[in-house]
């Protein structure tokens, strides 16, 4: 293949990947919501432990809502049964769900892989919510984060916390990463304003 053919097809390889990304669904916002903050996480991640209370902090102040996607990392030992573990809470209650991994954000430095289930069941008790010996027989819930996980490397997710302020807008542009979370604010600010 000539230098002219490989560069069109690399090319051709780029554009579709862009083109795929300014589709995907994780890059919209939910039903009804003109704005959002969508983020991609793994529960065991130390910066995205340093992340939640300012999108908390941003949903609440723009009444906006956050839309969180699983991604937990190979090299955290833990992630993959936190995230199966945020699902199966997710089950009881969205608000459950999300109050359980900001739990674990908050308490990460005490958590292991030997007492996320000792930690999962004092909070299961604390919400008034049964946790089955088999959290996932069928592992639908696995599936569930796999799908997740696959969304994320679709879109070329290479590092947790990943954030986006997504609109649903068809013109300009519909999504923006969030790469300085001191710029967070602004960033919403603009996407408000259609900029």
């Amino acid at each position: 293949m000539n230098k002219r053919a490989l560069l069109l097809c690399l090319l051709l390889l780029v554009g579709n990947a862009w083109s795929q990304s300014l589709s995907s669904p994780a890059l919209k916002p939910p039903k009804g919501a003109s704005v959002a903050i969508v983020v991609f996480e793994d529960l065991e991640c130390p910066d995205c432990a340093r992340a939640a209370p300012l999108l908390e902090e941003a949903a609440k102040t723009y009444n906006i809502p956050v839309v969180r996607h699983d991604f937990p990392l190979q090299m955290h030992p833990w992630a993959m049964d936190a995230a199966i573990l945020a699902r199966y809470f997710d089950t009881r209650s969205k608000k459950i769900g999300n109050l359980f991994r900001d739990t674990l954000f908050k308490h990460q430095l005490e958590i292991s892989k030997d007492n996320l289930r000792a930690f999962a069941e004092k909070f299961a008790q604390s919400q008034k919510v049964d946790l089955p010996f088999v959290i996932d027989p069928q592992g639908k819930l696995a599936a569930l984060v796999e799908a997740d996980r696959n969304l994320g490397n679709s879109i070329g997710l290479n590092h947790t916390p990943t954030i986006y302020v997504v609109s649903n807008k068809n013109v300009g542009k519909p999504f923006v990463e969030v790469v300085d979370r001191s710029q967070l604010f602004q960033l919403i600010d603009a996407m408000k304003r259609g900029e």
